[in-house]
């Protein structure tokens, strides 16, 4: 048996996105920046894309831009905002757990001159929002807070952030990184006051390589990427119609039957939680209470065992989990600064594991995984006092 519960680091595309994607790239192939006919009808595959997404926001389709995925959509978010505005403040807020997405990014403002404040979280990586007021200037031009945390599930008080931010700082433009949450909640910008959202679509059973950015039309922001002109002169380069068709044909699956969806994720969620807890010397990391925590993130801590060797162990039976955010995980670096951020206990920093679903987990996949570790702790951790 396999089981596969790393969907938080990507997804499979769905047969329905595969056969999207292929049509446009042998069938409808065209440039749509091509005045002819197969020019218009690969435009046609951006235009429907962007009616589909703007409708899952209730947002302007004018407001929606396609990129390659996630990082740009954040990097374009922060540096571009921030870049435009910096005559009315230099002075950003985030996050101590954001993405390195996110992170990099304010680093690289603050080396340009901008002045940046991370805010710290709870024990469960909630930020305080009276920690955000406290941290909000008159020069405060940008805030981003990203809407769930990618290892640990803490959904932030995103909606309340953003209502602190446009009555406190009404220069500051307020962001939120989205990747772990759309196709999770029903988002809705304009009501929530959040200006600018990064999605990516292969957290969402879409292609790797495509995403957007939700810029709201009242934004100051400049483009990152000059060249011909394309999406309004905001985001030049050959459009990639066969990731923008499959990255629209995947947000209008993900919410088809969407409170169904969510209920069976809080269902495998819970299940998980209820059974893990029963093994011994173990730690679940995040929020308890439903309301702050996502559907389909669970962080473990097993005391005693290495992350990397139990990852590994598990894989060896056909089950694939991650130690961390997979844009880093795979590399020698230090241990995760989320998991240092919470504070969680030194001997557990090291031997945590993020175990993430999706509407096709099972629950028979979940029993497998914990069939497996039930059998596997005793073993390495005996193994590991030796």
């Amino acid at each position: 048996m396999e089981a596969y519960l790393d969907n938080s680091a990507t997804t499979w595309c769905t047969e329905h996105v595969r056969d999207v994607v292929v049509k446009t790239m042998m069938e409808d192939y065209g440039n749509p920046s091509s005045k002819h006919t197969k020019g218009m009808e690969a435009e046609k595959y951006l235009r429907e894309s962007r009616e589909i997404i703007a409708k899952t926001l209730k947002v302007n389709e004018k407001e929606i831009f396609f990129t390659s995925g996630g990082t740009e959509s954040d990097n374009w978010a922060l540096i571009g905002t921030a870049m435009a505005n910096r005559r009315a403040g230099k002075h950003i807020i985030t996050t101590a757990i954001e993405h390195a997405a996110v992170l990099q990014p304010m680093l690289y403002l603050q080396e340009q001159g901008f002045e940046v404040t991370f805010l710290p979280v709870d024990e469960t990586g909630l930020i305080s929002l009276e920690d955000l007021k406290e941290a909000l200037r008159e020069d405060t031009i940008l805030v981003s807070i990203m809407y769930v945390n990618n290892e640990v599930g803490a959904r932030e008080p995103v909606e309340e952030a953003a209502e602190l931010v446009h009555r406190l700082a009404p220069k500051a433009w307020f962001h939120t990184d989205a990747i772990q949450a759309y196709g999770k909640y029903q988002i809705r910008p304009k009501k929530a006051g959040i200006d600018l959202l990064s999605v990516s679509g292969h957290k969402i059973h879409g292609p790797k390589g495509s995403g957007f950015l939700y810029i709201n039309e009242k934004v100051k922001i400049h483009p990152l990427i000059l060249g011909g002109g394309q999406q309004k002169g905001m985001r030049s380069g050959t459009d990639n119609v066969p990731g923008i068709a499959g990255l629209g044909a995947a947000a209008a699956d993900c919410y088809k039957d969407f409170e169904e969806k969510q209920k069976k994720l809080r269902a495998l969620r819970n299940y998980f939680i209820e059974e893990v807890e029963k093994l011994p010397d173990i730690q679940v990391n995040g929020p308890k209470e439903e309301e702050k925590a996502a559907p389909q993130i669970v962080s473990v801590s097993f005391r005693g065992v290495r992350s990397e060797v139990l990852l590994h162990a598990l894989e060896e039976r056909g089950i694939y989990v991650s130690s961390g955010s997979a844009c880093s995980s795979n590399k020698k670096l230090p241990v995760s600064a989320v998991l240092k951020e919470i504070h969680l206990e030194s001997d557990l920093l090291d031997s945590t594991l993020r175990f993430s679903f999706c509407n096709e987990t099972t629950k028979e996949e979940l029993d497998y995984c914990l069939e497996n570790l039930k059998e596997l702790l005793p073993v390495l951790r005996k193994y590991a006092r030796h």
